[in-house]
């Protein structure tokens, strides 16, 4: 199944429509669901490769701010191979772990912050004025709703 890219239109929009994807089984964890998805297969393949698969599929809550292959596929050339690669596992965790935030936040609850710490350890800034953004990703998918937390989808890979 592959996500739709959907816009979102503003905050009120995000706050009140966007629900979450009714054909997801919410009993797959965020793993199982970004597998199933389609449309997540670089980010599954450096979760793989920074073995953090396990932590991913814990009980959380988490929240990921989930790029989606086109946003991989955005960086410069050569950037995922780099990743990928054994000897840049620690960036790479750096890298993965900027996308996740302790505890279940809801697309109603993320317009209402300014920002919020990571499981890095630095903070994303979110700006809920016109549609939201983290950082300069614009989530184009909310409140996808897992067994152990929730995925954002964005348009573009944060880097801390």
């Amino acid at each position: 199944m592959k996500f739709s890219h959907v816009f979102v239109a503003g905050l009120a929009l995000l706050s009140t429509a966007i629900a979450p994807v009714a054909a997801c089984d919410k009993k797959a964890d965020i793993v199982d669901t970004a597998v199933a998805a389609d449309d997540f297969n670089t980010l599954v393949a450096a979760v793989q490769a920074a073995g953090l698969v396990e932590a991913l599929k814990s009980e959380g809550p988490l929240t990921v701010f989930a790029p989606t292959d086109a946003a991989f596929a955005a960086l410069p050339e050569g950037t995922v191979e780099s990743l990928l690669k054994p000897e840049n596992k620690d960036k790479l965790i750096s890298i993965l772990k900027y996308h996740v935030v302790a505890g279940k936040v809801m697309a109603k609850d993320v317009v209402k912050l300014k920002k919020a710490k990571t499981l890095n350890g630095s903070a994303v800034k979110i700006d809920a004025h016109d549609g939201v953004k983290i950082n300069n990703a614009t989530v184009i998918k909310a409140d996808i709703v897992t067994s152990n937390g929730v995925i954002h989808v964005i348009d573009t890979v944060l880097l801390p």
